[in-house]
């Protein structure tokens, strides 16, 4: 563990900070407006430390700094030497495709269009990122009847110039022909400067050139040319109406929406120029190190504009929340782009609009990354195989049944069961419970949150043992869960718990862990049944027997599959408990009323008009009604006149 620095040495100026581990190697880089006060954090009780922050500070070694001038520096020190180290308790970035971008070689003699990825190359125009290339290829495909510069490789160029004959292309009108001499050089290039100017958001002059030149074409009466200049507008303007408007033409953004978990956190960005979608990307971070939402923006921000993005950096950058220090980041933007630049959070109007938008990108490509994962089979495999490994299972937990608990202010306790068998959801083993025997007038006692669980998993341990103990004709297994009768439904019996979880997990840390440990051992099936728990806060795993929590690692798919079947027990738990208090608000004044059951109620609100005529009721009225026997209309009386 690394040790403090002798008082005084630190000094309380701005830079960049290293922490290394015993063999010299980077594992963490941060920066300070002075570092003296930040490097104080990490040297308290590491019980007040965010606990990936005391594990960073566990593993270190040493510590070592870089003073600069100013927090632009500092931020642009601790870029170059995360790029350069890749530490292993930094921010990661997952991007696990190349963006395809349209790109322009105006380095060439006859320059070309041609869809690019990877490595950007000097002398070349890019335009995007799109999401995908063949919206490359369909908007190339409208431009080039308007803009007919080549697309061939320079390969097929110099066979046709020696051949003397044009491709295909040519003849359909979608190339010049500078392989053959058909165009002069000032003159293709004047066709490369429009294609770019369009493709930089500038259409209205170039639309206004073409309408103007077609006109006086027809009036010169020279109607073939006429006819070609009218195809090439009307190519340009469906190309135009392919770009969606969002902002006014002279404005440019970069829009910046999230999307996140405790794990992860999924980022959509839009490139707004000249008030039009002309790219996006998305990536996905791991968040390995302590994120303020401030802090995540931060590292957002460090990932895209660290080196200045071929698509360059806006005027105004939207975001969801406001950086840590936002003052350092624009001044930063401005020096790498050479003007102002704003970093501002929209709070409504049009740009609130687009920047929700933005979010709902992230949200739903976080929704099919996190999706992919959970479907493809070989994940899924490898993610148990590492359960088993890292939690020390005798096999492969390929039943995994996971427990939580919902409560109002300690009362009112229901419980959830949830299934993965083979790492899928099997919906038909959920189960829902009501907790009897748990919930005062404790507000938040964590014992009844610990009696909670452990009386639902004490009341499915004990069916499952009733079941296992039944003679093997007498069993009903999950598929066969009841004998079809005269109506053809089925009559459910206590078959549903036949079969025992080869891990069974809980929402929570040591407390409910122990607990649920007590019942098995209780009901003798330690040697069975293992038991874990997830602890939401950090993503922390506790078994049974262990102060420390497990190691799993952070980002692997065994953990994401633990992630994935806490959260849904935790939906399925709220989606009981709200369905249990809107049932419970709605009749619940003429509750526990001898002889007032479900049909009478509803029956006797009809008849007086509501819950309320039935409180302000005399005696007469109530037994005016012939449904009523006189005797509950006494009771219903006494309750709300005694």
């Amino acid at each position: 563990m690394v040790t403090r620095p002798p008082a005084g040495t630190i000094p309380d100026e701005p830079g960049s900070y290293q922490f290394k581990d015993r063999h010299g190697r980077v594992i963490y880089v941060g920066k300070a407006s002075s570092l003296r006060q930040r490097l104080s954090n990490y040297f308290q009780n590491p019980r007040n430390m965010h606990p990936r922050t005391a594990q960073m500070v566990e593993t270190a070694d040493s510590v070592e700094w870089t003073i600069v001038r100013n927090e632009v520096e500092a931020l642009m020190l601790e870029y170059s030497l995360i790029k350069e180290h890749d530490p292993r308790f930094n921010v990661r970035l997952r991007d696990d495709k190349s963006y395809p971008f349209l790109a322009v070689t105006n380095s060439d003699v006859w320059p070309r269009a041609v869809v690019m990825r990877g490595t950007k190359k000097k002398g070349t125009r890019y335009f995007g990122p799109y999401a995908h290339a063949y919206a490359i290829r369909d908007t190339l495909d409208l431009l080039l009847r308007s803009f007919p510069i080549r697309t061939c490789s320079q390969n097929k160029f110099n066979e046709h110039e020696r051949l003397g004959r044009p491709c295909l292309l040519f003849h359909i009108e979608k190339c010049s022909g500078p392989c053959v001499g058909e165009i002069e050089e000032m003159e293709y290039r004047q066709l490369v400067t429009e294609l770019c100017e369009f493709l930089d958001g500038d259409t209205d002059e170039i639309v206004n050139r073409l309408d103007v030149e077609m006109r006086n074409a027809a009036g010169d009466l020279d109607f073939e040319k006429a006819a070609r200049l009218r195809d090439r507008l009307e190519a340009v303007r469906k190309a135009i109406a392919k770009q969606q408007m969002v902002a006014d033409k002279n404005e440019d953004l970069d829009v910046i929406g999230i999307a996140e978990d405790e794990l992860e956190a999924s980022v959509q960005v839009f490139y707004v120029r000249k008030g039009r979608v002309m790219g996006r990307k998305g990536f996905i971070l791991d968040k390995v190190e302590a994120l303020t939402p401030g802090l995540l923006i931060d590292r957002i921000l460090e990932s895209m504009y660290g080196e200045e993005p071929v698509v360059g950096i806006p005027k105004q950058v939207l975001v969801p929340y406001e950086p840590d220090d936002a003052d350092t980041y624009e001044q930063w933007l401005e020096m790498v782009r050479g003007s102002k630049v704003q970093v501002r959070v929209p709070q409504r109007g049009d740009k609130k609009a687009l920047l929700d938008t933005v979010t709902l990108n992230a949200k739903e490509e976080f929704t099919r990354h996190r999706m992919k994962r959970a479907s493809d089979h070989n994940t899924r495999s490898r993610a148990l195989t590492e359960l088993q490994k890292h939690l020390d299972l005798p096999e492969a937990p390929l039943r995994i049944e996971c427990y939580d608990m919902a409560h109002l202010q300690g009362t009112d306790y229901v419980g959830s069961m949830v299934v993965l068998e083979d790492g899928l959801p099997a919906k038909r083993e959920y189960r829902r419970f009501k907790v009897n025997g748990v919930g005062g007038d404790e507000v938040g006692h964590g014992s009844d949150d610990y009696a909670a669980m452990a009386e639902v998993v004490r009341r499915r341990l004990t069916a499952y043992l009733v079941e296992r103990d039944k003679p093997v004709d007498e069993r009903v297994g999950p598929e066969d869960d009841g004998k079809a009768d005269g109506s053809g439904k089925k009559e459910r019996k206590s078959g549903k718990f036949a079969y025992p979880p080869q891990l069974l997990l809980v929402d929570g840390g040591k407390g409910q862990v122990s607990a649920t440990q007590a019942v098995v051992v209780e009901l003798g099936l330690e040697d069975e049944i293992p038991v874990a728990g997830l602890a939401k806060r950090f993503e922390e795993i506790y078994v049974p027997g262990r102060s420390a929590p497990v190691e799993i690692p952070r980002g692997s798919d065994a953990l994401f599959m633990l992630q994935r079947i806490r959260d849904e027990a935790h939906r399925f738990a709220n989606t009981f408990h709200r369905e249990r208090r809107s049932k419970g608000m709605t009749v619940s004044a003429l509750d526990d009323i001898p002889g007032l059951g479900e049909v009478r109620k509803k029956k006797l609100t009809k008849a007086m008009g509501g819950v309320n005529a039935v409180k302000r009721a005399s005696l007469e009225e109530l037994k005016a009604n012939s449904f009523l026997p006189d005797a509950v209309a006494e009771a219903i009386h006494e309750k709300f006149h005694s």
